[in-house]
């Protein structure tokens, strides 16, 4: 192994243009290239990171507000319940009253009609009682007629009473 030191110099000096070319022109832009690139996507990360943040203070915001229409529902819909059973109790309660009022009136009704109904019926009475009195009086009658017509008048009181029923 033979080593030619005179290659090995121009290698080596070739070498060393050809790091320093790179160096000055190709690993300064390459380098700023990197560390833009560096700094962009940290940038990147940063930015994402601070919405991921806002996002979950959104999202916990939201919920908050979320809760509280929930409840105010909630609470919204018991008073409508309560509401509408109060209503409910009044118009029971006002069913009750005119239901009473009704059957008052109905038995002051009835009430009245059975008065009527007796004064009806004694006038009646009285005027055949009166007939019969008056059909009496005009003949001097046997023992035996004043029994027919007695019976006569006693079947007609119960003709009566039969057609008004």
């Amino acid at each position: 192994m033979d080593i030619r030191f005179d290659i090995l110099i121009t290698q080596m000096i070739g070498f060393l243009i050809v790091l320093w070319v790179l160096k000055r022109y190709a690993w300064g832009p390459i380098l700023g290239m990197l560390e833009e690139r560096r700094t962009r996507i940290a940038k990147q990360v940063s930015d994402s990171e601070k919405l991921r943040r806002e996002a979950e203070e959104l999202k916990t915001e939201y919920e908050k507000q979320l809760k509280t229409i929930e409840a105010q529902a909630r609470q919204r819909i018991q008073q409508a319940v309560a509401e509408g059973q109060k209503v409910a109790e009044e118009i029971r309660a006002s069913a009750h009253q005119e239901a009473r009022a009704i059957t008052e009136k109905a038995k002051s009704t009835l009430e009245m009609e059975y008065k009527k109904a007796r004064v009806e019926l004694r006038s009646e009475i009285v005027a055949t009682a009166l007939g019969a009195a008056e059909r009496l009086l005009q003949k001097e009658l046997d023992d035996q007629e004043q029994r027919r017509l007695v019976d006569r008048f006693v079947r007609e009181l119960e003709g009566q009473e039969t057609t008004q029923s």
